[in-house]
């Protein structure tokens, strides 16, 4: 029987690229999977039923951050827990720094960061009392490699490092793990959008300053959050993972 099978498993921005391959692993692993995204996305119960069966989905707005910890909480209590955190909703935009208003900084903060506060601190209550929990953020190799047209993101990004290293000091002495994993360059619907026509010239960069010769897929950070949530990863916390391809 696998090792999460009959854990509660919360993922945000389960509907994006990485999100969908979350939910895949997870329902492999045989956990309870709740996913969070947007409330205003499309059919989002269509796009899970074809992922995996069971799979609980609610509509949050990551802005509201008072409201996502009232529901956060009411959700967690409802369940009887959350054993697993992945917080892995992020908002991009990709534009140079001044062309940024600061509601378009401060949005990306929220979502990609306080969000990630605020769920952390609804779900270890109950980490707490039962002595047991994995908390995963879900970082990102900009923070080391050389993108441009990010700056609020990476910020954020940051932020969620900067978590990770605060919740697991003290989370520790209740055994909850809280690691990260900053992605590479995963192939995804944003890299299309972004880079349009340049696309296959950032394919042949990426590949130039990754050792390993492939491109990253969804499942490769799927495969690791799943491993940092198992027993296999019991003592490692305070981490950050660069599932990188060698960067």
């Amino acid at each position: 029987m696998p090792e999460l099978s009959g854990k509660n498993v919360l993922i945000t921005g389960a509907l994006g690229t990485i999100g969908q391959a979350l939910v895949a692993r997870y329902a492999e692993e045989g956990a309870n999977i709740i996913a969070l995204d947007r409330p205003d996305a499309p059919d989002p119960q269509k796009v899970l039923d074809g992922i995996a069966q069971g799979v609980r989905y609610f509509g949050f707005d990551l802005n509201d951050l008072a409201g996502l910890e009232t529901n956060a909480a009411a959700l967690a209590d409802e369940v009887g827990g959350i054993d697993v955190l992945v917080n892995n909703a992020a908002l991009v935009i990709f534009k140079q720094h001044d062309e940024f208003s600061i509601q378009e900084y401060e949005d990306q903060v929220r979502v990609n960061s306080s969000a990630a506060f605020v769920l952390s601190r609804v779900c270890s209550k109950q980490m707490k009392a039962k002595r047991y929990g994995k908390i995963v953020n879900i970082t990102s190799l900009t923070l080391t490699g050389r993108w441009d047209g990010y700056v609020p993101y990476i910020a954020s990004k940051g932020a969620m490092y900067g978590l990770v290293k605060g919740l697991a000091r003290e989370l520790g002495e209740y055994l909850i793990n809280v690691n990260g994993i900053s992605p590479g360059a995963v192939v995804s619907e944003a890299e299309f959008r972004d880079r349009g026509e340049k696309r296959e010239e950032y394919h042949q960069w990426i590949l130039e300053n990754q050792s390993i010769k492939r491109r990253i897929e969804a499942v490769d950070i799927a495969n690791a959050a799943v491993f940092l949530s198992t027993s296999m990863s019991d003592l490692i916390s305070g981490q950050n993972i660069q599932v990188d391809g060698g960067w």
